[in-house]
């Protein structure tokens, strides 16, 4: 069986696209976690899937970044998917191809299966080059930038297997880096499965504050990661309350805990 995840806050005009890519290529379920939605996002989930493949998981409030990612791991645990892709409900870009690739990548064997956001060269802003510069330090740190460069979980869609979808604690999917650091510690395969350029993804550009702000998630998030592979006790990482910068303080990890009980 295999699963998509799609985190999703006030994603009307975009998530029909995103169902669309996953319904070409045959997805058995797609579970839709919408948060603080006061737009028709739920309303524009219900008419483009199957109801036989939706779940609609609805919060009222906002859950904060990379938490519906975890609730969406959690939920999928009990259908036992042999793949499970995350895919931001902001993707309204055709990227059918490079999900494909990623479901091929677990069949081949790998756990964690990345999209590469950069295949070509081009100029960057000082802004992206920061958070480029926290992915490689942690890509080189875990040992694996020679065989994924810059991809990250925390950039495009990405895959991961049965193994490790039951392995991981629900708070490590909340902070992408951190998932990536804890496969590489334990032996889980992580690999490069698909490209595609950013711009192609299809996702807002909503204004030069957010952008900003989720630069800095991505960095705290890179650096609380680069805490666990220097060897910090997973647990004491996870109740880190350094480096609340960006998005991190707004996450919901009390949310997390109870829907995962």
């Amino acid at each position: 069986m295999h699963i998509a995840v799609i985190p999703a806050c006030n994603e009307a005009e975009s998530i029909p696209y995103v169902i669309n890519s996953l319904q070409k290529i045959n997805i058995d379920r797609i579970i839709l976690v919408a948060n603080g939605c006061i737009d028709a996002t739920c309303e524009q989930a219900l008419r483009s899937a199957d109801e036989n493949t939706l779940h609609l998981l609805n919060f009222p409030e906002q859950l904060g970044l990379d938490i519906p990612r975890a609730i969406g791991a959690a939920y999928a645990r009990q259908f036992d998917p042999a793949v499970l892709i995350f895919v931001d409900g902001d993707m309204k870009g055709d990227i059918s191809y490079a999900l494909l690739d990623l479901i091929t990548g677990i069949k081949k064997g790998l756990d964690m299966a990345l999209t590469n956001c950069y295949p070509y060269i081009y100029q960057r802003s000082e802004l992206a080059l920061s958070v480029i510069k926290e992915r490689e330090t942690l890509n080189r740190r875990v040992g694996l930038f020679n065989k994924i460069g810059l991809a990250s979980p925390c950039h495009g869609p990405h895959a991961v297997s049965r193994s490790f979808l039951q392995a991981v604690p629900d708070k490590i999917f909340a902070i992408p880096p951190l998932s990536l650091a804890y496969a590489a510690a334990n032996g889980f395969g992580v690999g490069v499965a698909a490209a595609i350029p950013h711009n192609l993804l299809g996702s807002h550009f909503r204004n030069s504050k957010h952008a900003a702000m989720i630069a800095q998630t991505i960095i705290g998030d890179c650096r609380q990661a680069l805490s666990y592979a220097n060897g910090e006790p997973l647990e004491s990482v996870l109740n880190s309350k350094e480096e609340q910068i960006g998005y991190r303080s707004g996450r919901r990890f009390d949310l997390l805990n109870i829907f995962s009980c």
